[in-house]
């Protein structure tokens, strides 16, 4: 699966990163709980949360995760969109809750 298969999956606006839509993806997680990421997620690729600060961005880029999805409708602000850019992590937001946000991924064959 790829970021822009995601993006469709999860009706998602693109907020930065658009030439790494074509990125593939094999595994996601959903967490607001950073601690939680870093302590129990291995090989992830995709992050589903509804947290929005820099941290996520700083997690994620620990954990080469590639994508980070904002869920419930969430958005970054300026300074997490230019700390996203350079670090090469696509930025999307959608309006789903996380639930069924992770629910819609798992159906379409991505694991966690």
């Amino acid at each position: 699966m790829t970021i822009a298969d995601i993006r469709k999956i999860l009706n998602a606006e693109l907020i930065t990163g658009e030439e790494h839509l074509g990125a593939e993806v094999h595994n996601a997680c959903g967490s607001d709980m950073m601690s939680d990421v870093l302590a129990f997620v291995k090989d992830q690729s995709v992050l589903l949360t509804g947290l929005v600060n820099t941290q996520v961005v700083r997690t994620a880029d620990m954990m080469d995760m590639v994508c980070i999805v904002f869920v419930r409708g969430k958005g970054p602000n300026d300074e997490i969109i230019e700390l996203a850019k350079k670090r090469g992590i696509v930025l999307l937001k959608t309006s789903l809750r996380m639930f069924p946000a992770c629910g819609l991924l798992f159906e379409a064959g991505l694991r966690g």
